[in-house]
């Protein structure tokens, strides 16, 4: 019961939940660390209205690369740190850059070439020979051009001033790009970051520490470099021996030894294999007769991508016989044929494992990335180790050639079934054959028909690269074309095997659609 003279006592008022204004606020604190209330200012004054809104930041210009490195904005930090330091070398060269060094360098050694013409001119003149006027007319090239260098040298030395003006020019017009554009660059920071935390925040300690190492490092040995040309000799030359590659190449040659003579039988049975296949489909492609192959091709095409496509078949067909290229271009298919048979057959289910097995293409990705990058002059050398010259030879480096493209999209394909139709198919009993034939496999079938034809066009531009290791067929003619410059022979064969790519493309293609 209240007594008269008690108070009443205040209700406790729940608190206001923080506005949209104020969590932003406490968001930039958290972002941002240090300094958040001129970054509250200037992202509000940035979100005033949409685009690009001038800030001047002037730690972003005073520190440059820097500050966006140590805001985790690579982006712009790397194209900074470009044009600072070409206007940091302009700078250091106008002040303390030897200009005139390469031509004085040049002039020294005009020189000594001069002293020995000069000499050979005495001796020509005490000898009383006919060649005096010849290395009279030496010597005074040879004057002029010492003359020329040095006044060039000069020149070069005269222009520091303007070559420090323009280094100049360019730190300012750097450093003001770098001022006006760090707010914008750090707000559009924070909007990726507030959707995304797993992102670095605005000030990043692994990306303050990588900046501040190799910033100063890269300015330094630039600055060194382009001034004083040779003062560190470590800038100059790489500390390396020459005994590290002689012994790894050794090595390397020694490994090779071993494996084809442990592995001798293994190889002549690939080979064997490869034969069999191969003088198989040169059995069908040659000894067919032409009217029936010339048909079966046209329709193909004329079935695969329509009438037009048949009709250009045929005339391509008709170009390969006229020219005299039918059998040469029917070894080429018989040859392609293995290969890209081959390296279908084994990629697309290595595809299928690699698209269900994350683990597996983690494994097999750097070997396709050293399959597709690798220049193939460079893996024939292994390929001739193990196999010798010859078709089988020519198979096994398209195979290695072709294979990585119908691998990647078979991966890409069979990743992109959506998971709701798998579940629902699962959902309601699938066995793991049905979904894979029934589901997968048609949904992924453009992007593994891309791949398919990808591999066969591949495979084919390696007719000409075989050919030197004794694959026969229409690369040999092109390759005889560059040895001899006979360009008629040349174009017409390169045509042919156009005209082969082609006809495959379209006919792929056209199924695929």
């Amino acid at each position: 019961m209240k007594t008269p003279d008690t108070p009443d006592t205040p209700a406790t008022v729940p608190a206001a939940p923080p506005t949209a204004a104020e969590r932003r606020e406490e968001l930039i604190r958290t972002f941002i660390g240090p300094n958040a209330d001129y970054y509250i200012a200037q992202f509000a004054r940035i979100g005033e209205r949409p685009g690009f809104r001038f800030t001047f930041n002037r730690a972003a210009a005073l520190f440059g690369p820097l500050w966006f490195g140590m805001r985790g904005l690579w982006a712009w930090a790397l194209p900074f740190m470009i044009l600072e330091t070409v206007a940091f070398i302009q700078v250091s060269r106008g002040l303390w850059g030897d200009l005139g060094a390469p031509f004085r360098a040049r002039a020294e050694t005009i020189g000594k070439i001069l002293a020995l013409r000069r000499e050979q001119l005495q001796t020509a003149i005490s000898n009383g020979d006919d060649n005096v006027s010849s290395f009279q007319r030496a010597v005074d090239s040879l004057e002029k051009a010492a003359a020329s260098a040095m006044v060039d040298a000069q020149a070069a030395e005269d222009s520091a001033i303007s070559i420090l003006l323009l280094g100049i020019v360019l730190v300012l017009a750097v450093k003001l790009l770098q001022g006006g554009i760090a707010n914008w660059a750090l707000d559009q920071r924070f909007a990726a970051w507030r959707s995304d935390r797993t992102l670095p925040s605005g000030r990043d300690r692994n990306s303050t520490i990588a900046v501040a190492f190799f910033v100063p490092l890269i300015y330094f040995a630039s600055i060194v470099q382009y001034t004083r040309p040779g003062t560190i000799q470590f800038l100059v030359k790489y500390p390396t021996s020459e005994i590290y590659r002689t012994d790894t190449a050794s090595a390397i040659k020694e490994g090779f030894n071993i494996l084809t003579s442990r592995g001798e039988s293994f190889f002549n049975a690939l080979r064997s294999g490869l034969l069999i296949i191969l003088d198989s489909l040169e059995t069908v492609f040659v000894a067919t007769p032409w009217p029936v192959t010339t048909a079966i091709v046209v329709l193909l095409a004329g079935l695969s991508a329509g009438p037009r496509t048949g009709i250009f078949a045929g005339a391509a067909m008709t170009y390969l016989g006229v020219m005299g290229f039918w059998v040469k271009a029917m070894t080429t298919l018989a040859l392609l044929g293995t290969a890209a048979g081959i390296s279908v057959a084994v990629g697309v289910p290595l595809g299928i494992f690699c698209a269900r097995k994350p683990r597996a293409f983690a494994f097999v990705r750097p070997i396709l990335d050293l399959m597709q990058t690798m220049p193939a002059f460079v893996y024939l050398i292994p390929v001739i180790a193990f196999f010798g010259t010859g078709k089988p030879a020519a198979i096994v480096a398209t195979i290695v050639y072709g294979s990585p493209p119908v691998v990647r999209l078979t991966v890409l394909g069979m990743r992109a079934v959506p998971h709701s139709v798998r579940e629902a198919a699962i959902s309601f009993g699938a066995s793991w054959s049905y979904l894979l034939f029934k589901i997968d496999l048609p949904l992924a079938a453009p992007s593994i028909m891309a791949g398919i034809n990808q591999t066969v066009m591949i495979s084919l531009s390696m007719v000409v690269v075989a050919s030197l290791i004794g694959a026969k067929g229409l690369g040999e003619d092109v390759l005889e074309a560059l040895q001899f410059a006979a360009e008629g022979q040349g174009i017409l064969a390169g045509l042919a095997i156009l005209f082969c790519a082609m006809i495959i493309d379209r006919i792929v293609q056209g199924r695929r659609k």
